[in-house]
């Protein structure tokens, strides 16, 4: 079976691929940490969306490309036990103000393991929900809520600096930064 015909909704997968593609490549990167891995996870995933597209397009394609995304990024982790980090972000950042919080997070979110790293993607870069991460990650909700708090607590460790910007809501250390790799 290949990528959906003109019959199947082509159109709207091609629109879907257009308006989202972007946007789930910055997160495939974060959550991985290399730029030529997020693209391969992201290609995989859209190839598995479009091989499911007539079943999906009616729910939330999105949601069902970000639960691929994060589970083949983990799944990749545990065959290599390793991780390869890349100087070459998909996006480069114009403000130079918020340049070093944003190495310093990038750089804190390769301390990481990978499922703690999705967490904290899918909870404050994608905004989704616990509900919506226990999901899309394929576990309990006390799953996310735990490994959320141990990420958090880790990225304190590493990045101390990284939690005391009062200009930022919450706890300080991801909510409300938007963050360009």
């Amino acid at each position: 079976m290949g990528p959906p015909t003109t019959d199947d909704g082509r159109d709207g997968y091609v629109a879907f691929v257009a308006c989202h593609q972007h946007r789930l490549l910055r997160a495939a990167y974060l959550v991985c940490g290399n730029r030529h891995q997020a693209e391969d996870l992201l290609q995989d995933a859209l190839l598995k969306l479009a091989l499911r597209w007539p079943n999906v397009r009616h729910g939330d394609p999105a949601a069902y490309v970000r639960a691929i995304l994060y589970r083949d990024a983990v799944s990749w982790w545990r065959r290599r036990r390793r991780e390869w980090l890349s100087a070459d972000p998909p996006e480069r950042t114009t403000t130079e103000g918020d340049r070093a919080l944003q190495l310093a997070l990038r750089d804190a979110l390769g301390h990481l393991p990978p499922r703690q790293r999705a967490v904290l993607v899918l909870r404050y870069f994608e905004d989704l929900t616990e509900a919506a991460t226990a999901e899309a990650l394929g576990v309990t909700v006390g799953t996310v809520k735990s490994q959320c708090h141990a990420a958090l607590r880790r990225l304190r460790e590493v990045a101390p600096e990284l939690g005391h910007d009062e200009g930022r809501s919450g706890d300080g250390l991801v909510t409300g930064m938007e963050v360009n790799p």
